[in-house]
């Protein structure tokens, strides 16, 4: 089963980062959230039982492990830390100001995806993910309807946001 863990790992490791970054705005609470969902993963893998792609089975998890972490944070007397953004600033390679313009939009977007309520949060983390109304809704335990009820409320206030930054 471990070969299965590294392959997993190895194809959808980048998935699984974007989904902690969409989480935790703090890069070492982030580093740790990762190690969370990569220890979650593999401890769930035994459990996988092709009902769903792997995909979708890993970002359920994934998710799911990213919901008790920021519980647990939140909880946490020093919860002030939590809420600071240590966004890593742009590289110094980036010399290109399209580049750097972008990168200010993904931050933003983050950071905005960062507000959203837990659940809100994790469908339009899903979306951006690629994946299927269907999909989502199986990852959330929601009805189809509410996935895209939920995804166009959020647009339009991530919109706003990111007009209101620009």
């Amino acid at each position: 089963m471990s070969q299965d863990f590294n392959s997993v790992l190895n194809e959808h490791g980048a998935l699984l980062s974007r989904v902690a970054a969409s989480y935790e705005a703090n890069h070492h609470l982030r580093q740790e959230l990762l190690q969370e969902i990569s220890l979650a993963v593999w401890q769930s893998m035994a459990n996988f039982k092709g009902d769903s792609s792997i995909k979708t089975y890993i970002l359920r998890v994934a998710h799911n492990r990213a919901v008790s972490h920021v519980a647990y944070h939140i909880k946490m007397p020093n919860n002030a830390s939590y809420c600071e953004l240590t966004e890593p600033s742009a590289s110094s390679v980036l010399s290109s100001e399209t580049a750097i313009s972008q990168q200010r939009q993904v931050t933003t977007l983050l950071n905005e995806v960062r507000k959203l309520p837990i659940q809100t949060r994790q469908i339009v983390t899903l979306s951006m993910e690629g994946l299927s109304y269907q999909d989502i809704a199986e990852v959330c335990g929601i009805q189809v309807n509410n996935v895209g009820v939920i995804l166009n409320r959020s647009k339009k206030i991530l919109l706003e946001a990111m007009h209101d930054e620009g």
